[in-house]
């Protein structure tokens, strides 16, 4: 099994929600993020997504698209993160990596080129967020050759008809965008997730993880009755953003909000109502 799998099973055995989190690589400096992604670790990240800094993060709202701008005034290059997974891989052998982002990066120097420097490195998947599945052979092809999990996207507008093709080699886990607009402004509500949720699970045996607006702990709850992973990332961010402009350790910020994250999806199932 890979990592993604083994861990997604691990928590299943355990009835609960993986938790997900989001940083984006880089922010705000690309000496910074070991310690952060160090300090997930520690608060209960289950999962984690490195986002790869890009100029036009067109699906992100204010707070990764400042964390972008940070990251690379920062002089954070892919080659850097590249260097911080490899690490990462060394302090952590069994936690899952997943980049995050968008084509150009991925694809500038060849999908070859890409795919073959994730599995060097111990990336377990990869979420491109503006490749559709019509167009799987951009870079689908060569992750799958390397071993890498290409995770998809489904969103409320995906419907019966067009899900299939989403689900068409998809691997690791199916993510959820719960709203139709971008990162970090709305969250859904609890019935829509819910019923969303039903729908995905029984197109597919992925594991369902749900994103897009999860800010606080109870909101992460609600979602980690149902769903088999829930994903933080705007709000954590934002964590670090408010940290590091009060000239304070930003990993320390992480370890008190995604602590009070992980309490509450761990404990989601057994607090539900009965």
């Amino acid at each position: 099994m890979t990592r993604l799998a083994t861990t997604f099973a691990a928590c299943a055995a355990q009835n609960r929600a993986a938790l997900v989190c989001f940083v984006t690589g880089g922010d705000p400096a690309p000496a910074a993020t070991p310690a952060i992604l160090d300090a997930l670790v520690a608060a209960g990240a289950d999962v984690i997504e490195l986002g790869m800094p890009f100029t036009d993060p067109m699906a992100d709202g204010p707070a990764i698209q400042l964390a972008n701008l940070r990251a690379l005034g920062s002089g954070t290059t892919t080659a850097a993160l590249f260097e911080i997974v490899r690490d990462f891989r060394t302090r952590h052998p069994d936690v899952p990596l997943v980049m995050m982002g968008y084509a150009n990066p991925m694809v500038r120097r060849g999908p070859d080129w890409f795919a073959d420097r994730c599995r060097d490195v111990g990336v377990d998947g990869v979420i491109c967020v503006d490749i559709p599945p019509e167009e799987d052979a951009a870079l689908g092809i060569p992750l799958r050759a390397a071993g890498i999990d290409l995770v998809r996207l489904a969103t409320p507008t995906t419907d019966a008809v067009r899900l299939p093709q989403v689900l068409a080699n998809a691997s690791g886990f199916l993510y959820y965008v719960s709203v139709a607009g971008i990162t970090g402004k709305q969250q859904a509500a609890s019935a829509s997730i819910d019923a969303a949720v039903a729908r995905l699970k029984a197109a597919t045996d992925l594991p369902v993880a749900v994103g897009f607006g999860v800010r606080t702990p109870e909101q992460a709850a609600a979602i980690a009755r149902t769903a088999d992973g829930v994903v933080v990332g705007s709000a954590i961010v934002e964590t670090i953003a408010a940290a590091y402009a009060a000239g304070q350790d930003p990993a320390a910020a992480i370890m008190a909000y995604v602590g009070g994250l992980s309490a509450a999806v761990r404990s989601a199932r057994q607090d539900a109502p009965k």
